[in-house]
């Protein structure tokens, strides 16, 4: 099986970098979701096409497939956009699929906050215009809630960019509990967040190298001492193993329902959140010590990347919740995650 992107996955994915370059620097990121910068983003973004990715044709969408979700959302992960769109581009589309919300979505106009483990508090909550709560891993009911009437209350978070809040009130639009509508949304939050998590990662590489590059002592960049570069290398090998995972989950996700093995794709996603996570969480020790005293600021920009990575890798299924799930999968009984 081929993981490489088409040449028109690759072109997507190329226009959306260089949007996010522009739009979405780490002033924005900082900003957070309430600002016009995030409108700003959020307009470019529907221009491109991005929140009709998933969305079918007749409901006025472009109606790709999870292998262009895959490409996007590690673009979005790279750039930390401060805006819910693993709820709005992965799991809106299958749950909004044949109704009138679904135009709206795909042309901009939507934008959909998640939260899977229904514990009424939602990032990104001052840009959504819904929320989608419940159906934590792929079981029982969504609900949609109108966010236009309900009530928010920050709440504090490890990524302080994400504008955490709890809701309240709101009137409930939708309640889908269709089993395979369910799971389809779940599969694609966790997928998008693992794609987020490789684009993260990615960025908190690039950021590291670039300060060991410029940073020097003893008459020579820091970059060139070994104990550095075997940092680097080791939390580089961690995300070259986890990407091609995330691929792979993409690409078995495509094939639709009833024509993969449900349980290989299960786990494949399963592994795919999990070394994703463990990777994020890698990539940001590693280059937390590169960087040293100056990473520990609040006001160093590596700090908006790594939260956001923290903050990921415990959302839609933590590292070891998915183990446990790949676990039982195998007739493991009893294996901790």
């Amino acid at each position: 099986m081929r993981f490489a992107p088409t040449a028109e996955q690759a072109d997507l994915r190329a226009v959306v970098a260089e949007l996010l370059a522009d739009r979405c620097p780490p002033s924005a990121v900082r900003a957070g979701a309430g600002p016009a910068a995030a409108a700003h983003i959020a307009a470019g973004l529907a221009e491109l096409g991005a929140p009709a990715l998933l969305v079918s044709e007749a409901d006025g969408g472009l109606g790709l497939d999870e292998n262009y979700l895959v490409s996007v959302m590690e673009e979005v992960g790279y750039a930390a956009v401060p805006l819910p769109l693993i709820g709005t581009i992965a799991v809106a589309p299958a749950l909004l699929a044949g109704t009138d919300r679904a135009a709206a979505l795909a042309g901009g106009e939507l934008l959909a906050t998640a939260d899977p483990d229904s514990t009424g508090r939602v990032p990104f909550a001052a840009a959504a215009t819904v929320a989608l709560t419940g159906g934590r891993f792929g079981r029982g009911t969504i609900r949609l809630v109108g966010m236009d009437s309900a009530e928010l209350a920050p709440v504090a978070a490890v990524d302080p960019a994400a504008g955490l809040a709890r809701f309240t009130g709101g009137e409930q639009v939708a309640e889908i509990s269709d089993p395979a509508v369910v799971l389809l949304a779940w599969r694609r939050g966790v997928l998008a967040a693992a794609a987020q998590l490789i684009g993260l990662s990615r960025r908190m590489l690039d950021m590291t190298v670039a300060h060991v590059s410029d940073r020097r002592q003893f008459g020579v960049p820091i970059g060139s001492f070994q104990a550095v570069k075997h940092h680097l290398a080791s939390a580089l090998v961690a995300v070259e193993f986890a990407a091609p995972v995330v691929a792979a989950a993409g690409a078995m996700l495509t094939s639709g329902p009833g024509t993969a093995d449900e349980v290989e794709l299960a786990r494949e996603l399963a592994a795919a959140k999990a070394l994703a996570s463990d990777a994020a969480i890698a990539v940001s020790r590693a280059t937390l010590q590169c960087h040293g005293a100056i990473a520990y600021t609040t006001e160093y920009d590596w700090q908006l990347y790594a939260k956001r990575a923290w903050a990921l890798a415990a959302a839609w299924g933590s590292a070891r919740e998915h183990r446990a799930e790949l676990a039982a999968s195998l007739g493991l009984a009893g294996v901790r995650g």
